[in-house]
């Protein structure tokens, strides 16, 4: 059995037990939260389609952490010029774990 669900804005494919990443959530750690934006569910070979979303669905995950991912180095220059400027980020992202879909 698996879903699709829109999670803060993105798209994903969640099985029971999978832990993901996403974008950060307005939740402490050890909570549960619930996704109601539930696009396709697929139980046993029988597929259910929203249009856009599935009424009554919903998917269910406990909040593990929060947690920062790679930095990744932003570098722009122009040659020639003098100019350089080096920036770095790091993305905010909140680790998931599924533990319920109901569809």
């Amino acid at each position: 059995m698996y879903a699709i669900v829109e999670i803060a804005g993105q798209q994903f494919k969640v099985q029971k037990d999978q832990k993901i990443f996403v974008h950060r959530l307005d939740a402490e750690a050890g909570k549960k939260v619930n996704f109601d934006k539930v696009l396709l569910v697929e139980n046993d070979g029988k597929v259910s389609l929203g249009a856009p979303a599935i009424k009554g669905a919903k998917v269910s995950a406990k909040v593990e952490e929060h947690v920062k991912g790679d930095k990744v180095i932003v570098f722009r220059k122009k040659r020639r010029k003098g100019y350089k400027k080096k920036n770095g980020h790091r993305q905010c992202f909140t680790a998931i774990t599924i533990t319920d879909i109901k569809g």
